[in-house]
């Protein structure tokens, strides 16, 4: 017979967020601090800890650096055999710790508090070393572990700890959806989080033609721009109509003289536009509404000049849906 684990999966889940009912109801003054002394540090933020904590010590890191603040784990076996050299005064070292007796931590916090380096504690219990020795206490509640003895409820809240600094950091720094992209390019967020300037077609590769050009003519830039469209520009090289290859097999079967017909009498006026930072999701929900597969792209100071050409092909070839 089967056994059912789905009443141990939810008292797992319910003894954590007990204990982050308990992190939530906890958080204090020094918790801004440790946000403000994080932001304006002007090195790196080194994370460490033991087993379990160490493994939260890591992901904090890359979480800092995700978001623009120089962080990395330090093993903490390691820096009592040379790595200790890999922290400079100029840095701000976060501990974690349940217990803060940790043994393989005690050469660090000695180093630490010799050599005057900010030293933040991420810990359970006050009277322990890593308490008293830090100057930034943190201090996360005594919390119970599922199964009793595996860290689990312990290390969620550490996590969740570490999620707030990260977060509390990047609404310090504003830190927003484009700085992020710049240092997330690939995958599937660095997909979603392209401009439309990232991916546009610009300067010879754009199909301008002038509005009083013949047809015969634009028609050659037609077909050596292999886009499909052409941009038409007035004197003042200021964008006043689009043509589509569609349009002119339309026209074309209405109009027996095509080829000396001006590009003015052939385009459509006032083409659908986008402006360079828009997310490149947006230009094409905007392709799919407006059931075009080109946009004009502008810069917010000047709308009625085209900086770039965006092509639904070259959006799907990015990845972006």
């Amino acid at each position: 017979m089967r056994k059912n684990y789905i009443k141990f999966a939810r008292d797992v889940i319910n003894l954590e967020i007990a204990g982050l009912i308990k992190l939530k109801k906890s958080l204090n003054s020094s918790f801004n601090k440790a946000v403000n002394e994080i932001a304006k540090c002007n090195s790196k933020i080194i994370l460490c800890g033991v087993g379990k904590s160490g493994l939260i010590a890591s992901k904090i890191a890359a979480t800092f650096s995700s978001i623009g603040t120089p962080s990395f784990f330090l093993s903490a076996s390691n820096s009592s055999h040379g790595d200790l050299g890999s922290i400079t005064k100029k840095d701000i070292l976060i501990l974690i710790s349940y217990s803060g007796e940790t043994n393989e931590l005690k050469n660090i916090i000695q180093y630490a508090n010799r050599n005057k380096i900010l030293l933040i504690g991420i810990v359970s219990k006050k009277d322990s070393t890593l308490y008293k020795a830090s100057d930034i206490k943190l201090l996360t509640p005594q919390v119970k572990e599922s199964g009793g003895i595996i860290p689990t409820s312990s290390t969620t809240v550490q996590l969740a700890l570490g999620d707030a600094l990260a977060i509390s950091l990047m609404k310090h720094k504003k830190f927003n959806k484009f700085d992020f992209k710049k240092l997330h390019p690939a995958g599937a967020l660095g997909a979603k989080l392209k401009t439309v300037e990232d991916i546009m077609l610009t300067g010879k590769r754009i199909p301008f033609v002038n509005e009083n050009l013949k047809m015969k003519n634009a028609l050659n830039i037609l077909s050596n721009k292999k886009l499909g469209v052409l941009i038409v520009l007035n004197k003042k090289k200021k964008t006043t109509g689009i043509i589509t290859d569609g349009q002119i097999r339309r026209f074309n079967q209405k109009n027996r003289n095509l080829l000396s017909t001006r590009v003015n009498e052939v385009m459509t006026k006032n083409p659908i536009t986008i402006e360079k930072s828009a997310l490149a999701a947006k230009a094409l929900s905007l392709m799919n509404n407006k059931k075009i597969t080109s946009l004009c792209v502008f810069d917010k100071k000047d709308k009625k000049k085209t900086i770039g050409v965006l092509h639904v092909h070259t959006i799907l070839q990015s990845n972006i849906s």
